[in-house]
């Protein structure tokens, strides 16, 4: 149909083109006009349409390019917000259970504390109650020693020489008979040191220089063991527990005397 109309209106200008007279009537050239009229209308609109549909699908192809980019834009964002909402959920229970850690540990630091302040609390009473014994032993000291005072001898000699060591300052060596005076000398004394005990005269008993019986002993473990039977003298050792420090020892063994002066 193309085809005819392009024929017509080819048809057409060659009319209009002719140099030839007319032989035509008026009515004749009149409908050939419009015939010829119609036919460029038609192919203008066949132009007109095509031009249409080469726009329509450019601009289809256009929109489907862009509906598949914002498609895989989409599937994208998508994934990017599934990976990342993924990671946080993942981060969310990594602080969860290092909370849960904290938290613990937090509970042992509050238990531990706890424990201290109860053992700081146990000291503490602990320490009043051997400052208040302290305070009291010393009054006590003050009390029945009032005219008594004690030295210890500069070399270390035996037990008798120590003893003579005393005897020529108007002294003698010490008699620790109470449990107050133990803890006193123990307290004074840096090392070991004879006092006024031995059982020479007689083997297993015990006698103070002053002649009295022995009653109450402060001995270390195991003591006296008179090991090899020849440990007849007696030294204290500050080193140890002040109420068990005590051991028999030769008599002949060097030792510095403490020496008591009423």
């Amino acid at each position: 149909m193309e085809l005819d109309s392009i024929y017509q209106n080819f048809e057409c200008r060659n009319t209009e083109d002719t140099s030839e007279p007319q032989t035509l009537n008026h009515r004749q050239d009149e409908g050939k006009d419009e015939k010829c009229r119609g036919s460029r209308c038609l192919v203008l609109m066949t132009v007109c349409l095509g031009l249409i549909c080469v726009l329509l699908l450019v601009i289809i192809i256009f929109i489907t390019a862009e509906r598949e980019s914002l498609v895989k834009s989409y599937k994208n964002t998508v994934e990017e917000i599934n990976q990342t909402i993924n990671s946080l959920q993942d981060n969310y229970t990594d602080l969860t259970q290092k909370k849960l850690e904290l938290e613990t540990r937090v509970n042992d630091l509050s238990a531990e504390k706890s424990q201290l302040q109860r053992s700081a609390d146990s000291l503490s009473q602990k320490n009043l109650e051997l400052e208040t014994r302290v305070t009291s032993l010393s009054d006590e000291l003050r009390k029945t020693s009032k005219q008594v005072f004690f030295f210890i001898s500069h070399e270390s000699k035996s037990w008798s020489e120590s003893r003579q060591y005393c005897r020529d300052r108007g002294a003698d060596l010490v008699i620790t008979n109470t449990e107050e005076k133990q803890r006193f000398i123990s307290s004074i004394v840096k090392e070991s040191v004879w006092i006024g005990l031995s059982d020479i005269e007689t083997e297993g008993r015990m006698k103070w220089v002053d002649n009295s019986t022995l009653n109450r002993g402060f001995w270390s473990n195991g003591q006296p063991d008179d090991y090899n039977g020849n440990e007849d003298c007696v030294e204290l050792n500050p080193t140890q527990d002040p109420g068990n420090n005590w051991n028999d020892v030769p008599c002949s063994d060097k030792r510095k005397g403490i020496c008591e002066k009423n």
